[in-house]
């Protein structure tokens, strides 16, 4: 009678090693090739637990340990840096400062200046390519046949073979719309961005979703799709207080939307958060700090977004590939608009 075979035992990578000993990938990295600056103790941890899990790196694993480049590619097509930046500053901190370096190209949306980018970082022998899109519907991916792994952030790509890294659009319009019903809130307007934004619609159908839970519908019936302007926040907050001179709170798919909304309430005389409460969306601090009152809003946490991508880039350079889409929480910031 045969005997089932036993699943084969997965080779533990960098990110085991580092998991293990409770330090980054970047320790790891010079405390088994005894460069950097790194305590004795710690040292001594990151060697105990690669021997504990056996840790014998493959070719690939080994170049990225001795340094390969040490360079990685972040490809980028936000013209503002509103969103690369603080990927970016992710990404450099799980790579450590003194382990890999990240070199920023923007492609401004352009795809004959993407691939120039792309024909420039290969030619520099980049370790790993981050891509970062410039809002969240699918992008193109750059293909299978690259020499190098590839992750996308932000923007997922359109390929179920590559790996992506977003936030969660849907859930930071359920926590938006929980932010104001908690505060007492029952007559709530939407005022939504550009609808040909993946972003615009997942945060209405999340918020959407919460108030039908708490069996409250939106003032006029539906959320109001416009633009990403103040201008267009300051004419539907008009709009909206006509339609229900009791309107208690506008949730915005925008900061920008946000302030604009802010200014025309001021404008009319109504309080702000005591009479309407205003939320954003983005966490865009020149706008959100320096909003008068300050705009409670909700912030993607785009620097874990960078963190994980960078791990998952790190996890691929080793040889260990992960074809999904992960789907980051995004977190409330309550200034106050709301409070």
């Amino acid at each position: 009678m045969d005997t089932p075979q036993s699943e084969p035992r997965r080779r533990p990578t960098v990110n085991d090693v580092a998991r293990l000993a409770g330090v980054s990938i970047a320790t790891v990295s010079k405390s088994l090739n005894e460069r950097g600056q790194v305590r004795a103790e710690t040292r001594e941890r990151v060697k105990r637990a690669a021997e504990q899990l056996d840790f014998m790196p493959n070719p690939l694993a080994r170049g990225l340990l001795e340094g390969k480049t040490g360079t990685v590619g972040l490809l980028t097509n936000d013209l503002e840096g509103r969103f690369s930046l603080p990927i970016l500053m992710g990404a450099e901190d799980a790579f450590g400062a003194d382990s890999m370096s990240v070199l920023l190209c923007d492609a401004r949306g352009d795809s004959i200046r993407e691939q120039h980018h792309l024909r420039t970082l290969l030619g520099r022998r980049v370790d790993g390519l981050i891509v970062v899109g410039d809002k969240t519907d699918p992008r193109p991916s750059l293909g299978q046949t690259l020499p190098v792994p590839v992750v996308y952030a932000y923007a997922p790509s359109d390929d179920p073979r590559d790996t992506s890294v977003v936030s969660d659009n849907v859930g930071a319009g359920r926590l938006a719309a929980d932010h104001v019903l908690v505060s007492g809130r029952r007559r709530i307007g939407y005022i939504a961005g550009d609808p040909s934004y993946a972003a615009a619609r997942d945060r209405v159908e999340g918020a959407t979703a919460r108030l039908r839970e708490a069996e409250i519908d939106l003032v006029g019936g539906e959320a109001f799709y416009g633009s990403w302007t103040e201008e267009w926040g300051r004419g539907m907050a008009r709009v909206l207080l006509e339609r229900e001179p009791g309107l208690d709170a506008v949730l915005c798919g925008s900061d920008q939307i946000a302030r604009g909304v802010i200014d025309a309430l001021r404008e009319l005389g109504r309080d702000i958060p005591s009479d309407i409460a205003v939320m954003g969306h983005d966490n865009w601090e020149p706008l959100a700090t320096q909003s008068r009152p300050p705009l409670s809003t909700i912030d993607m946490n785009l620097e874990t977004l960078g963190r994980t991508a960078a791990q998952r880039l790190f996890q691929a350079m080793e040889g260990v590939t992960d074809p999904s889409i992960t789907s980051l929480p995004c977190r409330v910031v309550s200034r106050g608009s709301t409070t």
